[in-house]
């Protein structure tokens, strides 16, 4: 009996050595959806917080059962890298603020599961990838869709060929955002192309399986969405594939929250709805092959608990990562094409190039749901504004 119980627990991955997350900013998404799951992950656990709010500091420290001298603040990071008690760090500040704690992490030997978009720009995002070139410690760029069943079983549908030859990708994905969220303050680098953008850019790249080799862009700023930051509040864009290919999408923080994408081949195509949100179970609805048309409805899944299990096993395992620093660095080169482009009412030209690696099947993961515990200072972007983090997530 006591063989079938370890049998259990070694194929459940409740046995071992756990990674050690500290997290960095404990704002809406740290709160309500990373932190949930990390406890069902089998090989993760939470053991300190970095936060500049004492009070969630201190209250979300005692949902988590974290000790008091295991709470930072952000002038103490450096005293964080360098108490031995983590062994990686979740970081979800604002993009701007990536590169300052992921650098020292990574020279720290930490590593590092980084929320999307790597950074603003591509010279500084390289200044990351080179980082954790030079260091033994790994990082990930918090793709969670890269490990969700919908998004890999649409990927798997078009390399099997079932589509045709696929040659369109388009997508509508909008969020009302209240004028004082902190997105809406500090321009492109917290607007819509770089907060909401790299989902269909990500999700374009990777079902085609290329990388764009023009984008073209055009923004609209809406008098009464109350914005006040110097940005498009609205952007539609074109990228071009090589072999004719084209994505279309458009993201905006004005009018009300739309949500999917639609991939067309010449004998199939997959509307997949929602195509990049977590809080809802995900559907091809409709996918229509050959004029064959059905609903196929997936697995709702805990999408930032298996990502975490991923990369803990890689730590644990000694394996390579995807999404990689390159996977992160191909969506902000875009993303500067776009804002290029949006100065220039112009097309923008990409010089060619080939993705390393790809999204893989064995990298599903299909954690249950989980219920968030209540959030403290921290609030969801399309809700009233709240006091929070100077750095809360994007």
């Amino acid at each position: 009996m006591d063989n079938i119980k370890q049998t259990v627990v070694d194929t459940l991955g409740f046995s071992g050595k756990k990674i050690r997350y500290g997290v960095v900013a404990v704002g809406d998404i740290s709160q309500i959806a990373w932190m949930p799951g990390v406890y069902h992950t089998g090989n993760s656990e939470i053991t300190a917080l970095c936060t500049s709010d004492p009070k969630k500091a201190e209250e979300v420290g005692k949902q988590y059962n974290i000790p008091s001298d295991n709470l930072y603040n952000y002038e103490q990071f450096n005293s964080l890298l360098q108490s031995g008690k983590v062994d990686a760090l979740y970081i979800a500040t604002p993009n701007w603020r990536h590169l300052e704690f992921t650098i020292p992490a990574l020279q720290a030997g930490i590593h590092v599961l980084l929320e999307k978009p790597i950074e603003i720009d591509t010279p500084t995002s390289q200044k990351i990838v080179d980082a954790a070139k030079s260091s033994k410690a790994k990082l990930m760029l918090a793709y969670r869709l890269h490990f969700e069943p919908t998004t890999i079983a649409c990927i798997e549908k078009v390399r099997s060929g079932d589509l045709g030859e696929v040659y369109m990708f388009t997508s509508t994905f909008t969020q009302p955002l209240h004028p004082e969220n902190h997105r809406a303050k500090h321009g492109r680098e917290t607007g819509p192309v770089l907060d909401m953008g790299v989902y269909p850019i990500n999700a374009a790249r990777n079902l085609f399986g290329t990388e764009p080799i023009e984008v073209y862009a055009k923004g609209t700023k809406h008098k009464e969405s109350g914005f006040t930051g110097d940005f498009e509040d609205t952007v539609s864009v074109i990228m071009t594939f090589p072999d004719n290919k084209m994505a279309q999408f458009v993201v905006s923080y004005f009018g009300n929250s739309t949500d999917e994408y639609t991939i067309v081949g010449t004998k199939g195509s997959i509307r997949v709805t929602p195509g990049f949100l977590f809080t809802e179970q995900m559907a091809f609805d409709p996918i229509s092959i050959l004029q064959d048309k059905k609903t196929v409805k997936f697995k709702q899944v805990d999408h930032f608990g298996g990502q975490t299990k991923y990369f803990s096993d890689c730590i644990l395992n000694n394996k390579e990562v995807e999404p990689d620093g390159e996977e992160g660095i191909c969506d902000v080169r875009i993303c500067d094409a776009i804002s290029r482009s949006l100065d220039t009412n112009a097309p923008v030209k990409l010089e060619p190039y080939k993705r390393a690696h790809r999204i893989e099947k064995t990298q599903e993961q299909t954690l249950n749901p989980v219920t968030p515990k209540k959030e403290v200072n921290a609030r969801q972007p399309e809700k009233e504004p709240h006091e929070q983090d100077k750095l809360s997530p994007q």
